[in-house]
């Protein structure tokens, strides 16, 4: 197996990893979410006059629906369907009055799921000098050949390996740093769980390890339960890939750097 890989599987196993990973990945459940007293007015007005569509209409344009509907999206993007469907307004609204008032302002103000607050996370901790060495602008990055990580957008990124370092996947990266004369690119993930969307995620960066041609060393850095000896899906990746790629937790991610 992958030196950094082993190190990261006895990491999660041997050590405080969830301690310590939380200065990466600071997660903590949000406050709840406002809603302007004059649209609550408003909704509460409809509600008690059953006026449909007015209340529709009105938790539509909330950021969070307070039913999950698979046709909520839909009417979210063209209200003008609410005229149009007048069955599918009558089992929304019979829902809704079910509910009472009270359980729809929940719903509506719950705080962001943590998992969606995962995207900047990594960068921000990165930003922060976490790994010891400077944290340049494009420009600053190309004027000089010292150990420096770049700073950026994920598109920003995704420019700069693809003017520079020949990368041509059609996606962003969350990582580029140039050590000891050699640029390595990377995506960052935090996998909180097994199945559905986190598979795609762990696939998403396994795509970015398979990539050809790309003038770089690639790196998956990835925390979570892939680390877990167990025979899921990914961890058993981990096992049969071997020294294949280099994939590894965000913790040790430093000490890598310095050994390129």
């Amino acid at each position: 197996m992958n030196y950094w890989t082993s190190l990261s599987i006895e990491y999660a196993n041997q050590r405080n990893y969830l301690d310590d990973l939380f200065r990466v990945y600071p997660l903590a459940p949000e406050g709840i979410r406002d809603i302007d007293q004059d649209k609550w007015a408003t909704i509460e007005h409809a509600y008690n006059r059953k006026d449909k569509s007015l209340l529709l209409c009105e938790l539509l344009s909330l950021k969070l629906f307070p039913l999950k509907d698979s046709y909520v999206a839909y009417l979210k993007r063209d209200p003008s369907a609410l005229e149009r469907n007048p069955a599918t307004v009558d089992r929304l609204c019979g829902r809704l009055f079910e509910m009472g008032l009270d359980n729809i302002f929940e719903k509506c103000t719950q705080p962001k799921e943590t998992n969606r607050q995962i995207g900047p996370l990594f960068k921000r901790w990165l930003n922060a000098g976490s790994l010891g060495t400077d944290i340049l602008s494009p420009e600053e990055f190309v004027a000089t050949d010292k150990n420096a990580i770049l700073e950026g957008s994920d598109a920003q990124l995704m420019e700069f390996a693809r003017d520079h370092l020949n990368y041509k996947r059609p996606k962003g990266l969350d990582f580029i740093a140039r050590f000891n004369g050699k640029y390595i690119i990377g995506e960052a993930k935090f996998l909180t769980d097994f199945g559905g969307h986190q598979n795609a995620q762990f696939e998403d960066a396994m795509s970015l390890l398979q990539t050809r041609a790309v003038k770089a060393i690639k790196i998956a850095v990835l925390d979570g339960v892939l680390y877990i000896k167990s025979n899921n899906k990914m961890h058993r990746f981990l096992r049969t890939n071997r020294q294949k790629y280099n994939i590894m937790s965000a913790l040790v991610l430093r000490e890598f750097l310095y050994h390129v």
